[in-house]
């Protein structure tokens, strides 16, 4: 099969893809999918140079989020509820591959009115969007949240979800381009560019001086959203992705009495496992009722473009989710399953 293998630490601009690579061997609560659909994510990129958390052991095939079938060839576990053909969206290292071997339990039935590409980017991004306004925000209609990189995966989706619940929202983003992507697209009230001076002040101009209930923010701007935070605020530290971990001034938090909360989704799997079904459900509600949608870059990559998703990725210039097709489904192979 085909698969992109780190053989040895490097930029991924400096890996092809391998033919050839044997398919994966499954655990004992394991099955094999299809891969139909890869998500593309930062933290790929910081994988394949060992500067990630998750370090497997070389070599290795890049990649998490996927979206496929169950494979013919799977074996089913005891206690497994899928059966082959069943279309199902997770995670797993190896996804950047024409199968992948899972853990069941971290596979999730993927709807009928969700086609593969928008499934491979589900299972990292939608969940800690909604634990993190839902669960750790406490969010409720008719307040004001800014979402930074509101045109990206998880801001598009958190900008998504706020409007759902009936907030107003203000996306902030680093150019025109994609401030269009969050408003047009997305659907956020207002649109504010951070890469402006004193971007702030304009937040605190939309909300009449009030400031935000809640700040989300996968970036790393928490220092400047807490100039434009409102009474007991709670902003939301979701991630780092301008590549500086902030030294909060702590005064800034006493003195508008606000919280600083962490979103850690990674980790609900050891620390809160019974959370998780319970935020699939209301995510799969939502979907169901189509009052939120996946959104996806325009480009979608093949599987020997990986290289070229991840540069963009990395250059700031995909929006939504961008993703890699890896297989295109055979409709008459579909009919005999």
């Amino acid at each position: 099969m085909r698969a992109f293998v780190i053989k040895k630490l490097s930029h991924p601009s400096k890996i092809s893809l391998s033919i050839d690579v044997p398919e994966p061997q499954p655990g004992q609560r394991q099955v094999i999918v299809d891969v139909y659909s890869a998500g593309l994510n930062f933290f790929d990129i910081l994988q394949a140079q060992g500067k990630y958390q998750n370090k497997p052991a070389l070599p290795f095939t890049l990649g998490s989020e996927f979206a496929g079938r169950i494979a013919r060839n799977s074996p089913i576990p005891k206690g497994c509820p899928y059966k082959a053909g069943d279309r199902v969206f997770g995670a797993s290292q190896g996804a950047f591959a024409d199968k992948v071997a899972v853990d069941w339990e971290r596979l999730i039935t993927l709807p009928d009115n969700v086609p593969f590409d928008q499934g491979a980017g589900l299972f990292i991004t939608w969940p800690t969007s909604y634990e993190a306004l839902v669960g750790r925000a406490e969010l409720k209609p008719g307040e004001w949240v800014l979402v930074t990189a509101a045109a990206g995966g998880v801001g598009i989706a958190a900008v998504q979800i706020a409007k759902a619940l009936g907030a107003k929202v203000i996306g902030a983003a680093g150019s025109e381009a994609k401030l269009d992507v969050a408003k047009r697209i997305g659907g956020a009230d207002y649109g504010i560019n951070y890469s402006k001076p004193a971007w702030y002040k304009e937040v605190l101009e939309i909300t009449e001086g009030k400031g935000v209930d809640v700040i989300y923010d996968p970036v790393g701007l928490i220092n400047d959203s807490l100039k434009c935070i409102a009474w007991k605020g709670r902003a939301l530290v979701v991630g780092f992705a301008a590549g500086t971990i902030e030294k909060v001034p702590m005064n800034l938090v006493l003195l508008k009495n606000v919280s600083l909360v962490g979103v850690h989704w990674g980790a609900y799997s050891v620390k809160e496992s019974g959370r998780i079904p319970v935020v699939w459900k209301e995510l799969l509600d939502l979907f169901a009722s189509n009052r939120v949608k996946p959104v996806t870059f325009t480009e979608v990559y093949s599987l020997d473009e990986v290289t070229n998703g991840l540069a963009a990725l990395e250059r700031r210039e995909t929006w939504g989710k961008a993703v890699v097709r890896v297989n295109q489904e055979n409709p008459a192979e579909r009919s005999k399953l």
